[in-house]
């Protein structure tokens, strides 16, 4: 019966359950963790690789840490699936903003754009 129900972030079941959110804090709780140290001479970032179940395929490679342009890095924690569409979004909008005023992107705007392009997603439904 969920089955019916779980297609769409904005679909309650009759239960009141929206399952995508429920998916999606599962998801959450099965995820590494990522930390990042700001020391006086630059930032440390480490990310946990775990490993789930047995029935998942397994990654084709164990990145987590992702750059992002020449002086900006990112650290993933969670699902790397979900997380390719955010960096594409991050190295498209720090590449155009290069071009555009040749210098790079400042780092407040950058996440501004994540920022948004996630909010978007989530005050129009997915």
């Amino acid at each position: 019966m969920a089955r019916r129900y779980d297609s769409s972030t904005t679909t309650f079941s009759p239960e009141g359950r929206l399952h995508q959110v429920e998916y999606a804090i599962e998801a959450i709780n099965n995820a590494g963790t990522s930390v990042g140290i700001l020391a006086k001479d630059g930032v440390v970032m480490a990310s946990e690789k775990k490993i789930t179940s047995g029935l998942l395929a397994p990654a084709r490679t164990s990145e987590k840490t992702y750059k992002l342009c020449p002086h900006a890095t990112c650290s993933v924690a969670g699902l790397t699936a979900d997380a390719n569409i955010l960096i594409d979004q991050a190295r498209l909008r720090a590449g155009r903003y290069g071009y555009q005023y040749q210098e790079p992107i400042p780092i407040e705007n950058l996440v501004e754009h994540v920022c948004n392009y996630k909010q978007a997603y989530t005050q129009y439904g997915g």
